[in-house]
C-alpha cells in the first residue's frame, strides 16, 4: 500500500504559506505516494484545490488520521500531534528551541520528528536549507518594506524640480537574508552598504555591487554564523557604528541565530544620531531585534527615527515563498523513500542531526 503524505491548512496568524505546492504534489505522485491535503490548504498561497492534480482533499481530521508523514511549514498546536497515527513522521519547522512540551506531545503518538532548522550547513543540505530559502524571501521583502516607509526615493532622480540625491542605505548581517535587501536595494537604485563582522562576507557583498563596511572587528565563526564579540570588541564596533550611522537614511537589521536571542547591534543612542526621517527595519524581530527599541510586530517612532519589527515576512510572499520551501521539504523527504516506503537512515548525517523526536523519544 502506498504511503501517504498529508499537510493541514497553516493554522498560525497570518501564514499564508503551504507545506506541498501542486509542483511538489506531483513530484510525489510520481515517486508513488500518495497526497492527501486538507480542504484549501493551498488556496491562501494562491493554489486552488483545482490547481493540484491526482490530490485527495479531505478535512483536518481525516488527513492526520492517515497520514504516514506529516508535511508543516510551521508547528501545529500540540494538540493535533494526539490526532496523527501512532508512529507517524512529522517534517518542517518545527521551533525546536525550548519546546519541551511540543517534544512531549511528540513522545505520546511514537511520533518521529525532523525539525528542518537543525539541518547541518552544508552543500549537501543546500537543497532542503529552509532557513536560507526563506531567509531570502525575507530579506527581499524587508528591503520593499523599507522602500516603501522611507520618506526619500531610494534612487538618485534627476528632474526639471533639480536633483534628488539617491538614499544612503545600510545592511547589517550578510547572510542569506542580508545579502538578498542588498541585491534589492542595488535594484531600486539606492546608494548601499553591507556590514558583517565576519570579514568573510566582504567579497559576496561586493559581488553585489555594494560597499562593505569595515569598522575594524572581526568574528569569523562555525557553522556560517559569528561568533560572540568580546566586551572590547563591541565597545569598539558599536563606537564606530554609531559614526557612521549619522549618515544613513536607512538600516535593514539581519543578525541572527536560531534558537538565540538576536544580537543588540543598534543601541539606543546610535538612534538619537540618526537623521531625523531615518528608518530603521530590523529583520531580527522575532528574536528581540538587533535595535534596543525594537518591538516585534510594532512601529516605533523615537527622536525622529522610525523603527519598524516586521514578522514573518515570507507568508508576505506566499506564492513563492511555498514553492522554495516545499522544494526543500521533497529533497527532505526524498532522503527517507526507499522502495515506496519510508526508511530513514539515522546513519546520514543530514537525517541525524534533524531529527527532533525518533518514535517519540528526545534525540541527544
Amino acid at each position: 500500500m502506498a504511503i501517504t503524505v498529508g499537510a493541514l491548512r497553516e493554522a498560525a496568524a497570518g501564514e499564508r504559506r503551504v507545506a506541498i505546492t501542486p509542483e511538489v504534489a506531483k513530484k510525489l505522485r510520481g515517486k508513488g505516494v500518495r497526497v492527501l491535503l486538507e480542504h484549501a490548504a493551498g488556496t491562501a498561497a494562491g493554489f486552488p484545490e483545482g490547481a493540484y492534480a491526482d490530490v485527495e482533499f479531505a478535512d483536518a481530521a481525516q488527513v492526520l488520521a492517515q497520514a504516514d508523514l506529516l508535511a508543516c511549514v510551521l508547528p501545529p498546536e500540540d494538540a493535533v500531534y494526539g490526532q496523527l497515527r501512532e508512529g507517524a513522521m512529522v517534517v518542517g519547522q518545527l521551533r525546536p528551541h525550548g519546546a519541551a512540551e511540543r517534544i512531549a506531545a511528540l513522545g505520546k503518538r511514537r511520533i518521529t520528528a525532523f525539525a528542518l532548522e537543525l539541518l547541518p550547513r552544508t552543500t549537501r543540505a543546500q537543497a532542503m536549507d529552509v532557513l536560507s530559502s526563506q531567509a531570502a524571501v525575507a530579506g527581499y521583502r524587508a528591503m520593499l518594506i523599507a522602500a516603501e516607509a522611507c520618506p526619500k526615493f531610494f534612487p538618485m532622480l534627476t528632474t526639471a524640480a533639480g536633483t534628488i540625491r539617491p538614499s544612503r542605505v545600510l545592511v547589517i548581517g550578510a547572510g542569506v537574508a542580508g545579502l538578498q535587501a542588498i541585491a534589492t536595494a542595488r535594484r531600486l537604485g539606492a546608494q548601499i552598504e553591507g556590514y558583517d563582522v565576519r570579514p568573510e562576507t566582504r567579497e559576496q557583498v561586493e559581488s553585489l555591487g555594494a560597499k562593505f563596511l569595515d569598522l575594524g572587528v572581526s568574528a569569523a565563526g562555525s557553522g556560517g554564523y559569528a561568533r560572540e564579540l568580546s566586551a572590547e570588541e563591541r565597545a569598539a564596533q558599536q563606537q564606530a557604528l554609531a559614526e557612521h550611522l549619522k549618515l544613513v537614511d536607512v538600516i535593514v537589521s539581519t543578525a541572527a541565530v536560531p534558537g538565540r536571542p538576536a544580537p543588540k547591534i543598534v543601541t539606543q543612542a546610535m538612534v538619537e544620531g540618526m537623521k531625523p526621517g531615518a528608518l530603521v527595519v530590523d529583520l531580527a524581530a522575532e528574536g528581540g531585534g538587533n535595535c534596543e527599541l525594537t518591538r516585534p510586530g510594532e512601529r516605533v517612532e523615537h527622536a525622529g527615527v522610525s523603527i519598524l519589527g516586521p514578522l514573518n515576512l515570507p507568508a508576505g510572499a506566499p506564492l513563492h515563498a511555498s514553492e522554495m520551501y516545499a522544494r526543500n521539504v521533497y529533497n527532505f523527504v526524498e532522503l527517507m523513500l526507499r522502495d515506496g516506503a519510508l526508511a530513514p537512515d539515522f546513519g546520514d548525517e543530514l537525517i541525524a542531526k534533524t531529527c527532533l523526536t525518533r518514535e517519540g523519544e528526545p534525540r541527544p
